[in-house]
């Protein structure tokens, strides 16, 4: 469980990481909904996705022993850039599983940070799998791209940009996946 002090440190940790992306008006979502509509542009992150903070957060408070055994990630693509980013950034190895079918695109920029990739099946499930798999053999970290108190943490950065930028905000809406990147912002508005 996390609470707005991790998300606060976590803001310290990201200052020179993550950029705060700001809030556009949308006039489209605006003009249908009769309310002010803000975007918050998270696809203008280094790596193209919000993933960077989460990952950047829990690279930075690694423990040290895995500093040389090194951290494995799954992904099909942005977690997977976020982790490979910030391993690269503090010299750490990094290794990520990703099904066979994951965009050349990401997977090309996941190879451009510095990490391993292997891929492996033929969805996400599976190539999480052989990801836990490796970590058994290895003895690296697994950076789970949702379920960890440090990468919610990271992604509820957010939150506390949008309430700067916009501090009489009346609704946020989030995209759901796994649920890392609502809990942060939630904890954090």
């Amino acid at each position: 469980m996390i609470g707005l002090d991790d998300i606060k440190k976590a803001r310290k940790t990201l200052n020179n990481v993550a950029y705060n992306t700001g809030l556009v008006h949308n006039t489209t979502f605006s003009d249908m909904t009769g309310n002010f509509v803000y975007l918050k542009m998270e696809n203008l992150q280094k790596t193209g996705s919000f993933k960077i903070r989460g990952a950047f957060n829990k690279i930075a408070n690694l423990p040290k022993k895995y500093k040389n055994k090194g951290v494995i990630a799954a992904s099909a693509g942005n977690h997977a850039q976020g982790v490979a980013m910030a391993a690269k950034a503090y010299g750490i190895k990094a290794t990520i599983v990703m099904p066979k079918h994951a965009p050349l695109s990401k997977i090309a920029a996941t190879r451009g940070y510095g990490a391993e990739v292997v891929l492996y099946g033929s969805v996400y499930d599976e190539a999480y799998e052989k990801a836990k798999e490796i970590q058994e053999e290895t003895g690296a970290l697994f950076i789970h791209p949702f379920d960890d108190p440090e990468v919610i943490a990271g992604q509820g950065t957010i939150g506390i940009e949008i309430l700067e930028d916009l501090p009489d905000t009346d609704i946020i809406i989030v995209p759901v996946g796994g649920g890392g990147l609502i809990s942060g912002i939630a904890v954090a508005t």
